[in-house]
């Protein structure tokens, strides 16, 4: 086969930029190493800067997102049992937030794919990259036991951060910096009404957070060491615990009900640079993990997307490399903006298990300064709701 970009994996990321690329007339292929029903099934984030909405509204996916997206002006945070601020993005920069699932992001992408006629190939096991340096790439692999091969001028890596793409980068071309965090996130999904407001909580109890998905479908989740066995954690604790967590007010206001998936997630902060070499381009979970403290992850991936389909369209449509050869720069500049924010959100809302009473107290302070000082706030807000995208 032949195209002009292949675009390794086929999640939003994959998805959306094989969308926003097919809009312009640029042929590609998706490979995907899992099956359709697979992708669909994974359960991911859910709260969109207005960039990323904005973003999904230009590539054709926003009609659904529209109506059924919960449009809102930030998030809250309580501490010490009942001091509570919110992040009000929507005051301090004009612009609200989304909640809105990255499952119906996903279930928006292909349903455009499907009415594109774009070409996703599924279960592509055993995937390499090949000649990335020079002037003809290609890509292998096997589908129902048999080798097939992609050439092309272009391949996207969008292959997560345990796909082959950022691993084809030699060792000596890249580097990597990474923060393991000592706990974890154990988190359940509800068909219940969610809270009115995305509420965090800094407690003596461990971090936990109140978030949505729409108007009957929930997102809790609690603190948890590493070592946390997802056995020992039946739906009447969790709710049990998570209540502890939030001051009597909100804690009666959180609808109970069974639990329809769930998970516990390490967390990490992670980034690759360069996020380009020869002709390949990382985008999403490939080059970069945030801990989902600061809803950054999908939203990364989308401004990502976002530039890497504009370099690429200027390529084939005006013959213009100059954001090509900016892409690495432009998008490390935002994923390191975004790592920091989320590695000081984290810091500021979890417990450590090194933590003394100094830093206890300083956490504290902290919170008390951010409710009171409206320049810290609003230097707070820029970065949550995510800064504007470079020209």
């Amino acid at each position: 086969m032949k195209t002009s970009v292949v675009i390794v994996g086929g999640g939003p990321a994959g998805l959306l930029l094989s969308q926003r690329l097919h809009q312009q007339g640029v042929e590609n292929i998706v490979c995907e190493s899992q099956t359709r029903e697979y992708v669909l099934e994974r359960i991911r984030a859910g709260v969109l800067e207005w960039g990323s909405v904005e973003v999904l509204r230009d590539s054709g996916v926003g009609e659904r997102m529209d109506r059924e997206g919960h449009v809102h002006d930030g998030s809250d945070i309580v501490w010490a049992g009942q001091h509570r601020l919110k992040m009000n993005t929507r005051k301090f920069t004009d612009r609200p937030m989304m909640a809105y699932g990255q499952t119906n992001i996903t279930e928006d992408l292909y349903a455009a794919r499907d009415a594109m006629g774009g070409q996703i190939i599924h279960q592509a096991q055993d995937v390499a990259l090949h000649d990335l340096t020079g002037d003809r790439p290609f890509v292998t692999f096997t589908r129902a036991g048999a080798q097939e091969r992609i050439d092309c001028d272009f391949i996207a890596g969008c292959d997560g951060f345990h796909g082959v793409s950022r691993r084809s980068i030699p060792d000596g071309e890249r580097s990597e910096y990474e923060k393991v965090y000592p706990f974890g996130w154990l988190g359940i999904l509800s068909e219940t009404p969610p809270l009115p407001d995305i509420i965090y909580a800094n407690t003596e109890r461990g971090f936990a957070l109140c978030s949505q998905r729409n108007a009957m479908l929930s997102r809790y989740y609690v603190q948890c060491t590493l070592d946390t066995d997802i056995n020992d954690w039946p739906d009447d604790r969790f709710w049990r615990e998570l209540k502890a967590r939030f001051p009597k007010d909100l804690a009666d206001a959180i609808v109970t009900g069974p639990s329809i998936e769930k998970s516990i997630a390490p967390l990490r902060s992670f980034v690759v640079e360069p996020m380009a070499y020869g002709r390949l381009f990382l985008a999403g979970d490939a080059a970069h993990i945030v801990p989902p403290t600061g809803a950054k992850g999908l939203n990364l991936a989308i401004s990502d997307v976002f530039y890497l389909s504009r370099a690429l369209c200027a390529h084939y449509r005006q013959g213009n490399d100059a954001y090509l050869e900016s892409y690495s720069d432009m998008a490390l500049r935002r994923v390191w903006g975004a790592a920091r924010f989320s590695w000081w959100l984290t810091s500021l809302l979890h417990r450590f298990p090194d933590q003394g009473a100094f830093d206890l107290r300083a956490q504290q302070q902290e919170l008390a300064y951010l409710s009171a000082s409206e320049s810290y706030m609003k230097a707070v807000c820029e970065q949550y709701a995510g800064l504007p995208f470079e020209v």
